[in-house]
């Protein structure tokens, strides 16, 4: 269906009572009769009626969402998800993809692969749009169509949709830490747009530094990767960068390959959650691998430059900026009390306890200080747990009678939360990886490093990719690299 049509069909007739505002049509609200209706009544979907299923509406296609929407009962529940995005990313194997180890494809799973109701049942639907505000009051949401940029398309489309329940799941954000000029030079690595771009930007580097006529000092420049924040994200994007120079760079760019060179900058401990062992194997097999490491701070950004603590300049030609995330500006907007760190706060059972029919999940929530809780960190296994705790919260609900908004059923919601952590992976290139499985920084455990941690690594991403179809992907282009390659063409 056209964008347009799609658009003009987001709209409910409000003529009946204030009790009955928002009554839902029998029809579908993306037929021909609701599209008739568009410029009579207020567009968006309205509240569900008796006897309809309830509605969970979800913002967000993350690791939470995307886990909660998959577990959901759609037999008693709709899902409407709204998110800037139709799928989910698999960010463990993103900085891959960075440099053609994967395609784009591999780790993006379509959320009507996740949750299929979103595109076969009448009351279930994903909206390409973001939400901009809430009312608890009147259940409802207000959002904004998303084009990102693209042209011959509408302007963006306000609309409303209310909820039975509501979930937020809308992540956070990159953190810059009020650094000038981050956000207008530097790359973020958060979304398979960010690999593309860093992609381009590498393979483009790279064929400028050839051309004839290019100074000594510009083609270091143009040629001078920098990744700042050495954490699991920022070590592993650096670690495959430096085998992609090692393996592919060297040979199939010979006549600039002595110009090529990746630096970490961190201000503190690179991998700091992982083991003391592990984080020392992690430096020695980076430096061994080229990767100069640098202790400092980040003060400025310039287009072609950053200006450290210390007052060194550090030409770049490629900037990655990974330092953690936080909460979001839409989330701090939220009129809802904060959890330390400016999240949305929850309870042990990850209500927002302010509000009736309320949830939050994933990075842009935390616990209250009133539940003697620590805020979670931001990590995936966090974020999936959260998503498959509530879908089964959630449900329980759903069979107490509970599903629809303000209900007056009283419903025992059995155990609160509890996470474990599991342990933590990353690779640091030339088939080697750590694997650190103890619970927390003081506690003991298994700890290993090396070439058997790097198979550990696959083995365990390569289960945990959503669908069989991306396992299937991610295998056949970790075989076609292995043999032929990575792909350097500039797409």
């Amino acid at each position: 269906m056209a964008a347009s049509s799609l658009l003009r069909s987001l709209t409910r007739v409000s003529r009946a009572p204030a009790t009955s505002f928002y009554h839902r049509a029998p029809c579908s609200p993306f037929s021909a009769a609701a599209a008739d209706a568009a410029g009579r009544g207020l567009a968006g979907l309205g509240p569900t009626a008796k006897g309809e299923k309830a509605r969970v509406v979800v913002l967000g296609t993350g690791w939470a969402g995307s886990r909660l929407m998959k577990d959901l009962d759609t037999s008693g529940y709709d899902v409407v998800c709204v998110s800037p995005r139709n799928h989910m990313v698999f960010t463990p194997l993103l900085a891959s993809t960075c440099v053609g180890t994967l395609e784009f494809r591999s780790v993006a799973e379509p959320l009507a692969r996740i949750q299929p109701a979103v595109s076969k049942s009448p009351g279930s639907y994903f909206l390409l749009a973001r939400c901009t505000g809430v009312d608890p009051d009147a259940h409802t949401i207000d959002c904004e169509t998303v084009t990102e940029g693209e042209k011959d398309t509408l302007e963006p489309w306000k609309f409303k949709v209310s909820y039975d329940k509501l979930v937020f799941g809308c992540g956070a954000e990159a953190s810059t830490f009020g650094i000038r000029g981050v956000t207008e030079h530097a790359t973020f690595l958060r979304e398979v747009h960010h690999a593309q771009e860093i992609r381009r930007k590498l393979l483009l580097n790279l064929m400028l530094s050839d051309v004839p006529g290019i100074s000594e000092d510009e083609k270091r420049r143009l040629l001078h990767c920098v990744v700042v924040g050495g954490g699991p994200t920022g070590v592993e994007f650096s670690g495959e960068l430096s085998d992609f120079i090692v393996r592919d760079v060297k040979q199939r760019y010979s006549h600039v390959k002595d110009y090529v060179h990746v630096t970490l900058i961190e201000a503190n401990e690179v991998l700091s959650s992982f083991d003391v062992r592990l984080r020392q194997y992690a430096i020695n097999q980076l430096v061994k691998s080229g990767v100069k490491l640098v202790r400092g701070i980040v003060k400025d950004v310039h287009p072609d430059k950053l200006i450290l603590d210390n007052g060194e300049e550090v030409p770049y030609g490629l900037l990655v900026w990974s330092t953690g995330v936080g909460a979001s500006s839409f989330v701090k907007s939220l009129p809802f009390p904060k959890s330390p760190g400016g999240r949305i706060g929850v309870d042990e059972w990850l209500r927002v306890p302010s509000v009736p029919d309320v949830f939050a999940i994933g990075d842009c929530s935390g616990f209250l200080e009133s539940t003697g809780k620590e805020v979670l960190p931001a990590l995936a296994q966090v974020a999936e747990r959260q998503g498959k705790y509530l879908a089964a919260l959630l449900n329980h609900v759903l069979k107490a009678g509970g599903g629809h908004a303000n209900s007056k059923v009283e419903v025992d919601l059995g155990p609160k939360f509890v996470y474990k952590h599991l342990g933590s992976m990353a690779t640091v290139g030339r088939h080697k990886a750590l694997v650190d499985l103890r619970q927390s920084k003081d506690s003991k455990g298994v700890s290993i490093a090396g070439f058997a941690s790097w198979f550990i690594w696959r083995s365990a991403y390569l289960t945990r990719v959503v669908s069989w179809r991306n396992r299937l992907y991610v295998a056949i282009n970790w075989m076609t690299t292995m043999i032929f390659g990575r792909d350097i063409s500039r797409i």
